[in-house]
């Protein structure tokens, strides 16, 4: 059963950054950097983190590795020793195979994450049927949102019956939307208003490309001649994993302006403007292959981590995206917050 406040939380909306992966130069897990990391997004005003997704490295699952269980352990220690309020949402990652899935799912629940974020990711020779039974299984085990990774990074295209089905799914409290198109984002709203469970669905924007106007829009849908009003209510994105602090600001704008009923136009702008930074951090001229390396750039940068590093060594900058986030860092210096981080970097990683 979910938290009660962590469900009123979630559906009332929040920033839940994706949580990365601090290394050493020779690969190693820095545990200080890991730590300094999650103090980070606890002080800089997040409502969750989610811990072992695709911006953790999914490869910290892999035997020469051996990462998984430590890093989602170190996230919770912290959230413990920062006595976070009931309602923050702690997100772990589950991915793989069923049985796989079933063990991650086991071990986050044990050490006292809230939500198991279940990918569809890797998984392309299983069926949309067999993907809904171990969304099932993995439900009995610890409340569940679902993800709709783009294909780009490992995901796969779902139709809109699959995401109406995984809606109606007992213990599914939350769809992270996540394929980088219009369309797509669509049918699975599309599919959770159509579903018996529409009102305990909670929508998040997982489109980094798209998060401003994500939050933005009210999707009207039709069911059985009536019309719906259904709103992408947060994120959970690995684009607030950098400049959060800003991202938190921009949130509770935006949080405003909602209830309002009145968009300016300027926060139009700016939604683009933070798409464009995503453009460099993410790497899209190169199909994203840049994109946990870009992200790991901008925090090291910040003095977060020692170096862009990631585990597999192939994960590293494109051509000229060094010079993309030079010129983001330029042309937006109102979207990072150097400052928050320098005056706290130091408390950040002091045992």
């Amino acid at each position: 059963m979910l938290n009660p406040a962590v469900k009123k939380q979630l559906h009332e909306g929040t920033v839940i950054p994706a949580h990365p992966l601090a290394l050493t130069e020779d690969r190693q897990l820095d545990e200080a950097g890991q730590r300094a990391l999650t103090r980070y997004y606890i002080d800089a005003g997040v409502g969750g983190v989610a811990v072992g997704v695709h911006t953790t490295q999914f490869e910290i699952r892999d035997p020469q590795f051996n990462l998984f269980e430590k890093v989602l352990a170190l996230a919770i220690e912290e959230m413990r020793k920062a006595q976070v309020p009931d309602s923050f949402i702690k997100i772990g990652g589950i991915s793989g195979p069923i049985e796989q899935a079933i063990e991650e799912a086991k071990f986050i629940k044990v050490i006292g994450y809230d939500l198991g974020l279940l990918s569809m990711g890797g998984l392309h020779n299983e069926s949309e049927e067999a993907l809904l039974k171990r969304t099932e299984k993995i439900a009995e085990i610890i409340p569940i949102i679902g993800f709709y990774l783009q294909p780009a990074v490992g995901g796969r295209i779902l139709s809109y019956e699959f995401w109406r089905k995984l809606a109606n799914i007992p213990n599914v409290h939350g769809i992270k939307i996540a394929p980088f198109n219009r369309y797509q984002t669509l049918d699975v709203i599309r599919a959770v208003c159509h579903s018996k469970r529409n009102e305990e669905i909670a929508i998040y924007t997982g489109n980094d490309d798209n998060i401003v106007n994500d939050l933005l829009t009210t999707y009207r849908i039709t069911v059985n001649g009536e019309k719906i009003d259904k709103q992408i209510v947060g994120g959970l994105l690995g684009h607030w994993s950098v400049w959060t602090k800003t991202a938190v600001a921009i949130f509770n704008e935006i949080k405003s302006v909602r209830s309002i009923g009145e968009i300016p136009s300027e926060l139009l702008t700016l939604g683009q403007e933070i798409t464009d930074a995503n453009a460099a951090f993410f790497d899209s001229n190169n199909q994203f292959t840049g994109s946990i390396a870009g992200i790991n750039e901008v925090l090291a940068r910040q003095g977060l981590l020692k170096g862009r590093w990631c585990l597999l060594e192939q994960e590293k900058l494109s051509p000229n995206q060094l010079a993309e986030i030079d010129r983001v860092y330029s042309d937006y210096p109102y979207l990072h917050d150097d400052v928050f981080v320098k005056e706290n970097l130091a408390k950040w990683f002091r045992e």
